[in-house]
């Protein structure tokens, strides 16, 4: 384990543009390893931070890099996985989908046995649908020695101007986890005026002060979007609609701020800089550059962890593991999926009647049927019929580390045609 009284050192994986990673060194973090599959993410983090060692390539790729080499050396494992499988934009395909790697991110804590773990994905992962998926992993976690809470946490309780709320799993071994508190909201953040008139009057723009004062809210959650979405816009119709509604442009994103006389039907539109400014980023505690052209820019920066979230985070962990808070008296982890649970602890099969004589709290048989149909999308589940039929629970389907894979051809596939 690592030295709590020396610095901290954390492994990042899926790290993007770095955003997660310069938070964490504000709160005081010393990186090992950081690993990235995108060309113009891994060229960011390299310009921005020299020393840093960046290792480009898919994370699961045992040739891009050893988990087992980190072993019992690494303070914090953190990262923020892909959140397609999950987002309520798409088809919540979870365990299913071959971009899923929440549930191998689960695996290298029993290979690597950091003292702590930061994960974060979109708030779909909070959803009904995967209550089973998040009982998985809580107890997946406790095998290895660990305690885990999940949190939702809204970054505009840090400072940050919009809303973004971001599903946070924290593990650590259950005496430290004792000393780890959420972090606290630090006030209300600027609104998208005030955060951005230094930059919307860059180059002299008259209406720039109004418009400023025009606009009392805080952001729309801003959306980075793939390689296969079209270009950099600020989001869906949706998104695009209450844009306009705060005077600003969504449907593409500028190359300057507005000049003195320009007049916008709808407002302006938002540059990458200004993009980034709602993100957390800043001229000071925060300052950094993103390379590639402006739609690899805006994806770097729509789809990073806003840096001000990860500082708050990383002091939170930082001050538990150095156990410089107040511990609290008893831990007790939150149930997901009792379903999910009454079948993994009976490891057989297992009739509807015991489920339910299982639970904390009734429920009638067609609602125990949906919520196993929920499960088996997720999971293996057996079906035995006859009188009374039995439901047995098998593994998860989600991609774990196995190297025969069907998710290592198709990226393979993927990252050659998007290139």
């Amino acid at each position: 384990m690592g030295d709590t009284k020396g610095t901290l050192k954390v492994v990042e994986i899926c790290a993007g543009a770095g955003g997660q990673a310069l938070g964490l060194e504000r709160a005081g973090f010393e990186h090992d390893l950081l690993i990235e599959l995108d060309d113009d993410a891994v060229t960011t983090l390299r310009w921005n931070r020299p020393a840093w060692r960046v290792t480009q390539g898919d994370v699961a790729d045992r040739n891009v890099w050893a988990p087992s080499d980190y072993a019992e050396g690494v303070d914090l494992l953190a990262g923020g996985v892909p959140c397609p499988p999950f987002t309520t934009a798409g088809q919540q395909l979870g365990a299913t989908d071959e971009r899923d790697l929440f549930a191998w991110a689960i695996e290298q804590v029993g290979i690597i046995r950091p003292r702590a773990l930061l994960l974060e994905n979109v708030r779909g992962l909070n959803q009904p649908r995967f209550a089973g998926y998040r009982q998985h992993v809580l107890d997946r976690l406790r095998e290895f020695g660990y305690a885990a809470e999940w949190r939702l946490v809204n970054a505009c309780d840090h400072s940050v101007p919009q809303l973004r709320p971001r599903l946070i799993l924290i593990a650590m071994q259950p005496d430290d986890l004792a000393y780890f508190h959420w972090p606290t909201p630090v006030g209300n953040p600027p609104t998208v005026g005030q955060a951005l008139l230094p930059l919307m009057s860059a180059n002299g723009w008259e209406g720039a002060e109004a418009w400023a004062r025009r606009i009392t809210s805080i952001a729309p959650t801003i959306v980075g979007g793939s390689k296969k979405h079209g270009g950099a816009d600020l989001g869906p119709t949706r998104a695009k609609a209450k844009w306009a509604a705060m005077g600003v442009n969504g449907w593409s994103v500028a190359d300057t701020a507005p000049f003195p006389d320009e007049i916008f039907e709808v407002g302006p539109k938002l540059t990458c800089d200004m993009v980034a400014r709602l993100q957390g980023w800043d001229d000071e505690e925060f300052r950094w550059e993103f390379s590639g052209k402006k739609t690899a820019r805006y994806r770097q920066i729509g789809n990073a962890f806003p840096p001000p979230v990860a500082k708050a985070l990383g002091l939170a962990i930082a001050d538990a593991l150095n156990k410089s808070t107040i511990p609290t008296e008893r831990y007790q982890e939150v149930e997901h999926d009792p379903i999910y649970r009454a079948l993994r602890e009976r490891g057989d099969f297992i009739s509807l009647d015991e489920i339910a004589r299982a639970l904390k709290f009734p429920m009638k048989p067609h609602e125990l049927e949906y919520r196993i149909e929920l499960l088996s999308r997720d999971f293996h589940i057996e079906l035995r019929s006859g009188s009374p039929i039995a439901y047995r629970l098998g593994t998860i389907k989600a991609f774990r580390g196995k190297a025969d894979h069907t998710r290592h051809r198709n990226l393979h596939h993927e990252t050659n045609r998007t290139s």
